[in-house]
């Protein structure tokens, strides 16, 4: 029997065959919901924190950013999940998919289990970095100590999306995310204000409250994984000695991604760092928290994109690239006309959007500038999300990561610049300005790589 023979088929979703902007659809509307739920978390809790101060909100944002990088490292299993599952069931090859998703699970448990020890273990060390006031950096070091046991969690159930998404079953972890969800959102005021025998336990409660319903997203991926007529078909392995071929395969893959999100990540937390030296603690929470609003456009070309690097990743092992072509173009006029929108609503209504968050005058004002200056830039940042995930469904994740790398760097010295004329404001025009540049040459590049095939 060959080795393709003893793997039967199971239930994935041929992207390679049938109408193209239905199945695009399909599969990015999911995908978007979970990019919405990820970023309602957060919002979720800076909703109710909001109600205690702007300075515990700073506390939260600042683990937030940190919580971000460790994100970025995490993409490395997620990203790679994604293609090298996707190109290995174009190429109806499921028993490589079966080894690929048991490789990355790998090592998104030895990432996670490190991360989380380093964060529980020596938490003032990153939150030192930002050089915020005594008591912000208190509740910022209390909070990081909490949400650290969740580290590993959130490492698997990304990586456990992400093999989802390649096998176009986006719908799943919709599902388990909206569960953790609802979940989190009944316990945040309860764990945040205390109810009962429930103690008042502020920002540390909503740590609590994320870390548990993430612990149940993770508990409901394990076990529909484990079902023997399930996704994996029972073969499916949680921990597996690496092997040459894939390991190579999938670091090929993922660590261009990884890199390029986790120097993205620590460039906003230089400007985090630099943020309160022009705007105090409310520079801080206009950033971070107008960074969770501006995720309204984020997130939805994230979903996008990882849905287009999905259904490309398929049709390309398929050498089906007219197909990928016509996805491509229906995703940028989808996510232009969005941007258009969103630009619009923070240009006109950015410190009344920002007050639905965070009722404090001074932190709205602030805030809304903010989100105005963003305005500027986030079409472009939606083309550039859009064709990073056409890269990426073809397997070629360097041109993204040396675009990202490069203007991202911009961001330092022009922020720096801008600052010691405009303030803090400098520091938002250096990072819309910036996103506008890659989003151009993002695109230009794409249309001379097209070109080959």
């Amino acid at each position: 029997m060959s080795e393709k023979a003893k793997y039967p088929k199971p239930a994935i979703r041929d992207l390679t065959r049938g109408s193209i902007y239905r199945q695009l659809i399909s599969l990015a509307m999911p995908l978007m919901a979970v990019s919405f739920i990820q970023m309602t978390y957060n919002m979720v809790d800076i909703a109710w924190l909001g109600r205690l101060g702007s300075k515990s909100v700073a506390a939260v944002g600042t683990v937030s950013m940190l919580m971000w990088m460790m994100n970025s490292f995490a993409l490395l299993s997620k990203v790679s999940a994604e293609v090298s599952i996707g190109q290995s069931i174009g190429a109806k090859r499921m028993d490589r998919a079966i080894m690929y998703a048991s490789h990355t699970t790998t090592i998104a448990i030895a990432l996670g289990v490190f991360f989380g020890l380093l964060f529980f273990i020596f938490p003032k060390v990153p939150i030192s970095f930002f050089k915020l006031d005594a008591d912000v950096t208190h509740e910022a070091i209390n909070y990081l100590q909490i949400i650290s046991f969740g580290v590993p969690v959130a490492f698997l159930v990304l990586n456990f999306s992400g093999i989802y998404i390649g096998t176009g079953r986006s719908d799943i972890p919709f599902y388990f995310n909206a569960i953790g969800l609802i979940l989190n959102i009944l316990l945040d005021p309860l764990f945040i204000f205390g109810l009962g025998f429930f103690p008042a336990m502020g920002s540390q409660g909503a740590a609590l409250a994320t870390v548990l319903s993430q612990l149940v997203v993770l508990t409901l991926f394990v076990k529909h994984l484990r079902n023997k007529k399930g996704l994996m078909l029972g073969r499916f392995s949680f921990w597996v000695k690496p092997r040459r071929f894939y390991t190579v395969n999938i670091l090929k893959l993922g660590i261009p991604v990884a890199a390029m999100n986790v120097y993205f990540a620590i460039i906003n937390m230089n400007l985090t760092r630099i943020a309160p030296v022009y705007g105090g603690h409310l520079g801080v929470t206009s950033q971070t928290t107008g960074g969770q609003i501006e995720g309204i456009t984020w997130n939805t070309s994230q979903g996008f994109g990882t849905a287009l690097g999905s259904f490309v990743a398929q049709n390309f092992a398929a050498r089906k690239m007219h197909r990928a072509r016509h996805a491509y173009r229906f995703t940028l006029l989808t996510m232009g006309t969005l941007g258009l929108l969103v630009t619009a609503a923070f240009m006109l209504f950015g410190s009344e959007i920002f007050s639905v968050f965070i009722p404090e005058k001074k932190a709205y004002i602030a805030g809304g500038e903010y989100l105005y200056i963003m305005g500027f830039s986030q079409l472009l940042m939606m083309i550039e999300l859009t064709t990073q995930g056409m890269f990426n469904g073809m397997g070629k994740t360097t041109p993204p990561a040396i675009v990202s790398i490069l203007f991202n760097t911009l961001r330092l010295p022009l922020a720096i610049i801008l600052a010691k004329s405009m303030g803090v404001n400098g520091i938002w025009w250096a990072i819309s300005i910036s996103t506008i540049i890659k989003g151009l040459v993002s695109v230009t590049w794409f249309y001379f790589v097209q070109r080959k095939y």
